[in-house]
């Protein structure tokens, strides 16, 4: 059964790991005699990024959110700071284009935010300039960064996303990862991130979990990149591992495609 620990519980689970924000002990969920999740025991703490990659149905989004509190798993405990806020990005938001909803409107759906609230979280995306425009209208990498956006304004503890970089172009994912980064660094948040591609990833992470319904191994990118079970996971061998891929430019463009003189 999950549950969340009171405060003095809490303390003594973190013990000398002050700023954990999230633990989980053997985590387990079976569906229709399917395990989907099993014994998953991991942590994120304040100001790291975790990634956690796998194949396709390996039970990513299902961790997320049994992280999150949205189903109950079948066996062990999922630990939580105390009121943490958490701001979620999910894998898949569909907006029908009839609705006419521009993107301060969707920042608003869920909550009651001034317009300075909004306006600043957007600002922090690059994606200011959008306020006004209807959702539809909006490229891959826009949407994901007015979703984003929409995440920051509980000015959460914790970021968790599940794949993030979704509809995103190759370069947008490299500058969306960037911006990941930077929001960590800003905030001092801890960011729980979904992903499938590692080998972009790795340059904006640090520590990642290989899941394939279990952990099959977890550590630095670099370290993972090489592990056996990695290799064996994505279809490798020792002779072909993916390098970690580091994206070095003298040069930014915006969202839009527009080269920058500066940096965003």
């Amino acid at each position: 059964m999950s549950s969340n620990i009171e405060n003095a519980e809490y303390q003594t689970q973190k013990e000398g790991h002050k700023d954990i924000l999230l633990q989980t002990q053997d985590l387990s969920l079976v569906s229709g005699g399917r395990t989907l999740i099993s014994n998953i025991t991991l942590d994120v703490s304040a100001g790291e990024i975790v990634t956690v990659i796998g194949p396709n149905g390996a039970g990513k989004t299902t961790l997320l959110r049994l992280l999150l509190g949205l189903i109950t798993p079948n066996a062990g405990i999922v630990f939580k700071k105390p009121k943490l806020r958490i701001g979620y990005l999910p894998q898949k938001i569909h907006v029908d284009p009839i609705l006419p909803l521009s993107v301060s409107r969707i920042m608003n759906i869920t909550g009651n935010y001034s317009s300075i609230q909004i306006n600043n979280a957007l600002e922090e995306t690059g994606v200011v300039s959008l306020k006004e425009k209807p959702i539809f209208q909006l490229s891959g990498g826009e949407f994901q960064r007015v979703m984003l956006a929409r995440a920051l304004l509980r000015s959460p503890e914790l970021l968790v996303l599940d794949e993030p970089v979704q509809g995103v172009d190759y370069m947008g994912e490299s500058e969306l990862y960037k911006l990941i980064s930077n929001l960590r660094t800003r905030h001092g948040c801890g960011v729980l991130m979904v992903s499938h591609d590692l080998h972009v990833v790795m340059a904006s992470t640090d520590r990642v979990m290989c899941l394939n319904q279990h952990i099959c191994c977890e550590g630095q990118p670099q370290d993972v990149s090489r592990h056996p079970e990695y290799l064996k996971l994505f279809g490798l061998d020792s002779g072909s591992a993916l390098a970690v891929y580091s994206h070095h430019h003298d040069h930014t463009h915006h969202i839009s495609g527009t080269l920058l003189e500066d940096g965003p």
